[in-house]
Parts: C-alpha cells; structure tokens; sequence
C-alpha cells in the first residue's frame, strides 16, 4: 500500500477522492442469454500480466505544494467529512479482517469446491500476483458493497471473474474486472466509443456490477446462490431451468439446476476464493498488507491531454498508469469524456505539482469529422499525415473505405489545436466500408424490344445504376441501337481469358467451330451487345 500520511489531508471541493465515482446503472440482463462470458480458466490464468515493472522513482514534492496538490481531491462516498486522516487508527486496521467478519454467504463443500481449493493450492505465485493486483481496488469494492447492504463475498468476485485484471478480455469479448459484454455493458450505460471502454472503468464497472447483482438478490427473495448463478448464466436462463424444476416438483435451488459446467463451478470457485481468504495458511500463500483506506485518488483535468505525458507527470511507466486508468483507448486523454484521473497518493500530488509548471502542448492529438466518405489515403492527405500513421492510430484495416461522418483522430497543428469538445467525445464512432470492386467501363447496343430495365438485367447491374451512369429518369425510353455505358467488375487478365477459352471450348463443341474461331466469334458479339 502507500506510505501512510503523517496528517489527515485537509481537502476542498474542487475536486474528488476517487473512491468509486462514476455513474452507471444496473445491467439490463436480458430474457434470453447470460451477463457475459466467462472467459475458461486456463485461458484466463494465461492471460494474467506479470507483475508490473517498477515506476520511475518520484521527485522530491516541494513540501510548500503538498498541501495544494492533496487540496484537490475529496471522498465522494463521504462529502460532509472534511478530512481524510490516513493515520487514524480506522485507516489502519486490516482490510483483510475487515472482508472476513462481513462474510455471511452459506458454505458450500464438495468435489468441485476441492477441485478448485487444489486449484489455487498448486499456484501460489498465480495467487499472488492476484491478490497483489486486487489490493490496489479491494478498498473502494468493500466501501460499495456495505454501502448496499450486500455479502462481503461479492468483493471477491473479480478474483474468479478477470483476477483483478481490469484489461482483461475473454475469448468471447467480455471486458473489465467483471467482465460486462459490449451490448451489456451499453445497456448499463458503460460507454464504450473511440475513445473510451468504460467497461475497464474500474469505478463505473464496479458500481454497474454491484448494483446489478443487488437486483439479482431481490429477484430470486435472497437466494444468492441463485442470483449468483443468473450472473453468471443469465437471469433468462436461471428462469427457465427454475420453470423446469417446478414442473418436475422439485425444490428450487442451486443444487437442483441443469446447468453448464461453468455455472456448476461458478460458486465453488468462489468458495475456494473464499476459503483462501479465510485461511491462506492452508493454501502455502501470504496475502499482501492492505490498509483500511483508500489505494489511490482522482485528480482533475482541465483540458486533453497525452496518455504518455501525463504518466510521466505523475512519476509512472505508462503500463502502470494504465492500471489505474485503464479505459483509455487512444493515446489521448478527453477533458469532456474522463475529467479525473485515478493516481496513488503520492503520484497524484506529484501530478498537480508537475502539471503546472508543465511549459508547451499537453495534448498531440485531436479529433475531426470526415465531410465525405474517403479511402484512407484521402483522408491521410485531408488530415495531413501519412496514410501509415492514419491507419495505426484510428485501427483502419487494410481494403476498407472510411464512410461520411466517421471521426478520426489526427495531429494537432497552429490551426487545429483544439481539444475534443463534449458531443464528439459521448458520440465519437468509426464507421467503415469494404473498398467496392474496381470496375471498368463498357458500352452495350440496346436491342429492339428493350427498355432499361431489361439493359441493366442482362447486364447485372440496377436500374438505378444504370440509369444514373447515363444520366437517365428510371422510366426513360431506350431507342434500338443507342450505345449506353454500364460497368463491369474488373477481373485479372488471366481469369478472363482462362473464362474465355472454357467459354469458346464450349461453343466449339456444339456447333464444330474451332476453338479459336469460337473465341473470335465471342468477341465480337461482346462488343455488339
């Protein structure tokens, strides 16, 4: 944990101790399929970062800032407290005790608890780089669940779900500590556009969760065995394995249901969690110290600025300041979108300290419009970059065209330094097109009996299209023997004269042509048709 302040931090309102700010709501569940995917464990105990490297060591703070620096921040859970006093014997009370005695979840034994108790017991260093991990946000996840009133168990989830990872991914797209899917994740109002995934948010994840599985403990009267599991699998699904269990007569429970392996291991997981919290002596691993305060507070921004810049202000490797601002998907930060960054203590007084007297641009980027749809050489040109850098930081893949209105982001110049207004960085999105096939020009007769409709089917083509290639109303006349201009799909010289000669193999055969004589002959009525 941070070193403990030596005096209670006197604090005013100008900006926010970030306990766990950031509004969300509750996560629509949907009648038919489960929150999110959970990601197997093999794959997820692979996916598990290293233990991060260590931040560049901080400055000397000037002791006459500290105080103006820690005067920008104030506990949002508790905004009538003037202070927060790191040194008060509350703050220095172990959190772990604090998790144990607010534990009142039902016991769970069995096979599959065992499996994963052996589990966990076999990798100690796994279990520590976790643990590790969770103790920079198990202080503000303890604050919101007895804030609602919930098991203290709840606070564990994230062990079992993404290992404290909150840049964690499933292999079925599932993100964030907890793991919200995209369109879940919509629905319980985690943005996720351009320039932010707030489903790695660990504050607004954590409160969308929480308050999602409050709901889920209502739902089923209390039963958090059951609201567990429509966590897990989905409250649709929980629902009809419940139906299934009255029209068979049977009790409803947990034990009862027919569900998959994942969700039959869902709680066991948990109580091995649980056991390893409990008793880590048991399990050959040391928890980590944690203190009874809080990890790390929010600092305000007034205007954009560089991801890079500003972990350097605050005294950290980038990795390690993404593990506390960890939503961040460009190499910018938006004022209008994320106005708080999360810092340690120390690093966040360093950080207001170094922003000031920070002299020159703070932001390299900023983001514009489209007008027209464009192929990204185009827009390269318009927004005065190379084409190479255009695709890199917008994530444009090769063969697709940019469509109107699409928002990329370029360099900042004299004439284009602006930071990324409010609108654009809520509604910022990247729609893209495959390239259309090249085509190549073709003048076709109209034949007596014609009309343009039939011109463009025996050409493949609309009559829309046809008609605006020529520069007709849809419901013109065609003369016989007006020339009109269609366009056909270019195709490589070799497929067309391999398509040729099969195509004059064929004629040959019927009418006893020669090969080459049927070719000639097929060519010449492609070019009277």
């Amino acid at each position: 944990m941070q070193p403990v302040l030596r005096h209670a931090l006197t604090l005013s309102t100008l900006a926010v101790l970030a306990l766990l700010s950031g509004c969300a709501t509750a996560p629509d569940h949907g009648a038919s399929g489960s929150l999110r995917a959970q990601p197997q464990e093999a794959a997820q105990t692979a996916a598990v970062p290293p233990a991060p490297a260590a931040a560049p060591e901080l400055p000397k703070l000037n002791p006459a800032l500290i105080d103006h620096a820690t005067a920008k921040a104030q506990d949002d859970l508790n905004p009538d407290q003037p202070a927060v006093d790191f040194q008060a014997p509350e703050a220095q009370k172990d959190l772990w005790m604090r998790i144990r005695a607010a534990m009142q979840l039902e016991e769970l034994t069995g096979p599959r608890v065992q499996k994963w108790e052996e589990f966990y017991a076999k990798r100690p260093e796994y279990v520590g780089r976790m643990t590790e991990r969770g103790g920079r946000y198990l202080f503000h996840i303890v604050q919101e669940v007895e804030k609602r009133g919930l098991p203290m168990e709840l606070a564990l989830l994230p062990f079992i779900e993404s290992a404290f990872n909150p840049e964690s991914q499933s292999h079925a797209k599932a993100v964030g500590m907890w793991q919200f899917m995209s369109a879940t994740g919509k629905d319980f109002s985690l943005k996720q556009n351009l320039f932010r995934d707030d489903r790695r948010n660990v504050l607004a994840s954590t409160r969308a969760a929480l308050d999602y599985l409050a709901q889920l403990g209502k739902r089923y009267g209390g039963d958090w065995q059951l609201a567990l599991a429509a966590y897990n699998w989905g409250l649709g699904n929980v629902d009809r394995a419940i139906k299934r269990l009255d029209r068979e007569g049977k009790e409803r429970s947990y034990a009862n249901l027919r569900m998959p392996n994942e969700t039959a291991d869902y709680l066991p997981k948990l109580q091995a969690v649980k056991n390893l919290v409990l008793r880590p002596q048991d399990f050959g691993v040391q928890l980590p110290d944690l203190a009874n305060h809080p990890y790390f507070l929010s600092v305000q921004i007034e205007g954009d600025i560089d991801v890079e810049l500003a972990a350097r202000l605050a005294g950290l490797s980038v990795e390690r300041f993404r593990q506390f601002n960890p939503q961040m998907n460009k190499p910018i930060i938006l004022a209008a979108a994320t106005p708080q960054l999360l810092l340690p203590y120390d690093n966040a007084a360093q950080f207001v300290q170094a922003l000031e007297a920070h002299q020159g641009q703070k932001a390299s980027w900023t983001a514009l419009q489209l007008p027209k749809t464009m192929k990204p050489a185009e827009a390269a040109k318009w927004a005065g970059m190379s084409e190479a850098e255009l695709r890199e930081i917008n994530l444009i893949p090769p063969r697709m065209t940019i469509k109107a209105g699409s928002t990329l982001l370029v360099p900042r110049t004299a004439k284009r330094d602006h930071d990324v207004s409010e609108h654009l960085a809520e509604t910022a999105a990247l729609a893209l097109a495959p390239d259309a096939p090249a085509r190549r020009a073709i003048k076709v007769t109209v034949r007596k009996g014609d009309t343009l409709a039939s011109v463009a089917r025996r050409n493949g083509v609309t009559v829309a299209q046809l008609a605006e290639w020529n520069q007709l109303s849809l419901t013109a006349r065609v003369k016989p023997g007006a020339k009109l201009t269609s366009y056909v799909p270019n195709r490589p010289a070799a497929k067309l004269a391999s398509g040729k000669k099969a195509g004059a193999k064929a004629v040959a055969a019927k009418s006893g042509k020669t090969v080459k004589a049927a070719v000639k002959a097929s060519t010449r009525r492609a070019k009277t048709s």
